[in-house]
């Protein structure tokens, strides 16, 4: 088969939805970790305190671009808190910059993060959520730094910065 321009956007078109399949999420249905949360808002309720993207990445499982976080850049001491319900998820001496474009630590507050399996894009990852609100924070995987050899890539619109008290 010669490799022409039609068959070489049709072979694109064909990737492109196949991967929207892999994608898709019905919209309006919650589908943060399910569980019986000690925080509880209803989704208008959600929808009224986040921003959209916010939104779409805690209560939903979105993922926000790499590199578009202001957080990939605060280096200050201090705790990076649940942006739908402000519970402390992660000391700032835990951050490292993973190259990835999105907040990493390697290790998280005891306690404040639950897992799930996550098996969308034809692969399994381990998800992470707060464990108080259930949103979607982002995943865990084994190639961060000593001394645990993880690194928990989060979407930092789902995080807040609240810097030490001097």
């Amino acid at each position: 088969m010669d490799i022409t321009r039609r068959n070489l956007l049709l072979g694109g078109t064909a990737i492109a939805a196949l991967s929207g399949f892999a994608l898709f999420r019905p919209m309006g249905e919650t589908v943060a970790a399910e569980g019986d949360f000690p925080y509880k808002l209803s989704d208008d309720e959600w929808k009224a305190k986040l921003s959209p993207e916010a939104y779409d990445v805690l209560r939903h499982e979105g993922t926000e671009r790499p590199y578009t976080s202001p957080l990939n850049d605060e280096h200050s001491a201090g705790t990076f808190v649940c942006a739908g319900c402000a519970l402390p998820l992660f000391l700032s001496d835990t951050k490292f910059d993973s190259g990835t474009g999105w907040p990493s630590f390697y290790t998280f507050i005891p306690g404040a993060l639950g897992t799930t399996s996550d098996t969308s894009l034809f692969m399994e990852r381990t998800e992470v959520h707060c464990s108080n609100c259930g949103g979607h924070q982002g995943h865990v995987f084994n190639d961060g730094p000593q001394p645990t050899g993880l690194r928990y890539c989060i979407n930092g619109v789902s995080l807040a910065f609240v810097p030490k008290a001097a």
